[in-house]
This record gives C-alpha cells, structure tokens and sequence, in this order.
C-alpha cells in the first residue's frame, strides 16, 4: 500500500477501517478481501505501535481464515507468523520493562522476534535485530553459549536471504566448528548450521562441496531422525535435484 511505503501509518489505518466496514457490509466477514483488509489493518496497528490491537485483530483472521481456507492454506499461515510476530513484540516490551534488554529472557524474546521478521520476509528487519542481539549475548553469555550461537546462526541465515552468501558462509564456517565442538556432530543445532552452510556452498556456486556436506547431513539425520522425518527427507530431496 502507498501509505505504508511512505510511513504514512495512521492515514493507512484510517482509509483500511473505512474500507473494512463496507466490504463487511457488501461482502461479509469472511470473504477473503475482507480477511486480506482486516490482515492489513493489523499491520497498520503495529506500524502504529497499537500491538494489542493488531494481536487482537490477527486472532480474528486467523480464525476466520482456518474456517475458510482451512488450516494449511499459505494465507493461514502468514497469519499465523503475524499473530507469532505481534505476541513476540508484546512479549519484549514487558521483558525489557521488567528485566532490563541485557537479561537472557529478553535476549532469546528479541532473537525469536528476529525469526518472525525473517519468516515474513523483513530480513532486513532481522539482521539487525540478530546483531543488536548477538552483540548483547557476546557480552552476557559469552561466544560459546548455545544461545549465542543459535544466534550467529540465524544471522547467518539473514546475509544468505540479503543474498550476503560470503558472509553468511564465513559466520557459518564459525557457528559449526563451535558447535561440533560444544555440542558434538549429531546435535539437531549442528546439523542445521550443516544444511545452512552447504547451502551457502550452493549459493556461491562450490556445487561439490555443498553436494559432500548434504550427504553428510543425510546420513545423520537418518541416524538421529530416522529416514521419514521431514528434515530426513527434505535434505535428501535436494541431493536428488542436484
């Protein structure tokens, strides 16, 4: 929308609450148009600061949608990560009133804010959040903490999106030696910065070494997972595609 793109919240607001009420009126409450304004109008509340009333107002789409569209529909589950993402938000406002934002609490709210942004694909929003975060973490719990490097990880994955593939593959490289280290090689956190970094690999174009890492991260996560969990097999259909 043209008022969002300007920052122009508030006349967004207004012009969607206007819009809303005559297509509950012509079209009914659960018409996807109607959804798609009242998923907007959420929006515009949190542009506004106003996050209880957008949490309130994506708990009615998510509803109204699941009855619609039905549970797995792709607008359900925007839907989903919003309400996620406004919980979150809510969440780190009380936390860093209550503990302060160097609290561990309110670090891991803020990284778990930094993977909403990511989810609905502000990724600029999330690299910036995982670095606030990141820097935090270095100096409360220290480089090596788990926390830390989930973090790093999740950093990571904000570079790839940003299509920063050398930076994402370096901070990667960095993430998984510690983690081996810290965790061991089968740990579900060790074999995902596995899979993020093969597809780094992939991403600039070093094809064998990200095809030798994802046959890597099959073979263990058939070890740990069994060969039916999702994360089994969806590694195993990108080793098929390449």
């Amino acid at each position: 929308m043209i008022f969002w793109e300007g920052g122009r919240y508030k006349e967004a607001e207004k012009l969607q609450e206007e819009v809303l009420e005559e297509q509950k009126q012509v079209l009914g409450d659960h018409h996807p148009d109607t959804l798609l304004t009242m998923g907007n109008l959420a929006v515009s509340y949190s542009n506004l600061g106003e996050h209880q009333k957008a949490n309130e107002l994506n708990v009615i789409v998510l509803e109204k949608r699941k009855q619609v569209l039905g549970e797995n529909h792709p607008d359900t589950l925007l839907t989903m990560h919003q309400k996620a993402q406004e919980l979150n938000v809510m969440v780190l406002e009380k936390r860093t009133q209550m503990l302060g934002d160097r609290h561990p609490d309110t670090l891991c709210t803020m990284g778990d804010l930094a993977s909403s942004y990511s989810t609905l694909g502000e990724y600029q929003k999330a690299k910036e959040l995982s670095l606030f975060v990141l820097e935090k973490q270095k100096q409360v719990l220290g480089e090596n903490h788990p926390h830390t490097l989930l973090t790093m990880g999740n950093l990571a994955v904000s570079y790839s999106n940003l299509g920063e593939y050398q930076k994402a593959k370096e901070l990667q490289g960095i993430v998984l030696e510690k983690q081996t280290q810290l965790l061991g090689e089968n740990h579900l956190d060790t074999l995902r910065t596995m899979g993020n970094l093969a597809s780094s690999y992939s991403d600039l174009g070093e094809h064998q070494k990200a095809k030798k890492l994802r046959v890597l991260v099959l073979e263990k996560r058939k070890q740990v997972l069994g060969d039916n969990h999702p994360d089994t097999l969806k590694i195993k259909k990108l080793l098929d595609s390449m």
